[in-house]
């Protein structure tokens, strides 16, 4: 019930012409119901995965797409910091930045899965006939300002045990009085949680290439219909 729901509701007489659009699929015989499954598909796959590889230990702090560094001036300060015997507590100001952004993602999936099930006529026909990162911009259009609400108080949680934190917070406001770090990186807990979405944005749109340029190796029947029409 609730994907004839999605179908009829995304992909109706209004969804018909975001349909006609796309003409490879057209061209390809695929139908609305095809195209409401697979950009659905292609949305909770995208999600589900940048979670499942960010919300783990390791999953920021490890991967240099995503790992979190001190911003700017502050980033260049502390590489004199292994000269001044205080190395090992901005690494552990470093290290707790990210497994704040670990310990907030797993949070993420529950409302991003909610952004794709109340997906508009429009949402459908800019992923459909959008580049590469179409998915990744609905996320964020849809997602950003809640999940900056829910991350903030997790990061601050655990950035908080680090005494260093408030270090950071006292150096980075006079930082950013001189210009030297942005305003919006001047408060820790608000940088990391930028940083985490970011980073889950990031992830999300790199499964959504992978979908796009090879929906066979998805191992998904649907996907593999719906995107590979459009090669």
């Amino acid at each position: 019930m609730q994907r004839r729901n999605f179908t009829s509701g995304v992909f109706s007489a209004a969804g018909l012409w975001a349909l006609a659009a796309w003409r490879p699929a057209v061209a390809a015989g695929i139908t609305e119901s095809d195209a409401a499954l697979g950009v659905r598909a292609a949305l909770e796959r995208g999600a589900t995965s940048a979670v499942a590889l960010l919300g783990r230990n390791g999953g920021f702090l490890d991967n240099p797409k995503v790992r979190i560094p001190l911003p700017g001036f502050l980033n260049e300060a502390a590489k004199v910091a292994k000269f001044t015997g205080q190395q090992k507590r901005v690494d552990e100001l470093v290290t707790a930045m990210n497994r704040a952004a670990e310990a907030a993602v797993p949070q993420a999936k529950n409302l991003l899965i909610n952004a794709v099930r109340s997906m508009s006529v429009e949402d459908g026909r800019q992923i459909l006939t959008g580049g590469d990162n179409a998915v990744t911009q609905f996320f964020a259009g849809k997602t950003r300002a809640p999940l900056s609400i829910t991350f903030l108080p997790i990061v601050t949680r655990a950035t908080e045990k680090v005494a260093l934190a408030e270090k950071y917070n006292a150096l980075a406001g006079k930082a950013s009085g001189l210009g030297l770090v942005r305003k919006e990186d001047a408060n820790l807990q608000q940088y990391v949680t930028g940083k985490a979405l970011d980073g889950l944005y990031l992830m999300i749109g790199e499964e959504e290439r992978k979908i796009r340029q090879d929906p066979v190796g998805t191992g998904s029947a649907i996907l593999k219909k719906v995107f590979g029409s459009l090669k």
